[in-house]
């Protein structure tokens, strides 16, 4: 009974904090310029208004409705969520892709793995694939972030096609650090992009190894 009380508790805790991570990002889409819309984001071929759109495509779709899309991608999963992230963000404007993630903000979807620790990665990531790619210097929270650096694990790091064979990830502003060989320092939140499969601007990491995981 205790462990149970105890998850539960702990599920409302990460829930708060998927709220606060979309309300946020919704109040800083706000804020773009228009010309910021169209700038390319981290996820590959994706520009921000993409990554926004595919940001609320969990709760603005039924359950049925995502069954029908990946239907038609023969049960692809990453091609329908390509397709449905391109369409939407060519029907639906700018102020109303931040007004879907923020009248979603306390709505319980999870990905098909992981709960909510999962939907919590989902929200900080894509929040990042944004802001990092614009030059933006907005910070996710430390509870949030540890988190999600804490449930890094093999599984995951293969499911996002991220190779970090031969290195240590070594956060320079928190005590952490994940794998084994040749070093690179970064930003906590920066290496967490890293076990997300992203590659970074070049500038944002140190050490040898470093350049597997910039862009030119």
């Amino acid at each position: 009974m205790e462990k149970r009380a105890s998850r539960k508790g702990r599920n409302a805790e990460v829930r708060a904090w998927i709220a606060a991570e979309r309300q946020e990002l919704a109040d800083l889409l706000d804020g773009l310029r228009a010309d910021q819309w169209n700038e390319p984001s981290l996820c590959a071929g994706w520009r921000v208004r993409e990554v926004a759109a595919h940001m609320s495509t969990g709760f603005r779709l039924s359950l049925p409705a995502t069954m029908g899309e990946l239907a038609r991608e023969r049960g692809n999963l990453h091609r329908m969520t390509d397709r449905v992230a391109r369409r939407d963000a060519a029907v639906h404007s700018t102020a109303e892709l931040a007004a879907f993630l923020r009248e979603g903000a306390h709505h319980p979807w999870t990905p098909p793995v992981g709960g909510f620790t999962a939907a919590l990665g989902h929200d900080v990531v894509h929040g990042l694939d944004i802001t990092v790619a614009l030059g933006l210097a907005r910070r996710v929270s430390e509870e949030r972030l540890r988190m999600l650096l804490d449930a890094i694990r093999p599984s995951g790091l293969r499911f996002f096609g991220a190779d970090i064979s031969g290195v240590r990830l070594c956060a320079e502003d928190l005590n952490w650090s994940y794998g084994s060989g040749a070093p690179v320092y970064g930003a906590a939140q920066d290496l967490l992009l890293l076990a997300f499969g992203r590659r970074l601007p070049s500038g944002r990491l140190r050490g040898e190894p470093s350049s597997r995981f910039t862009t030119a």
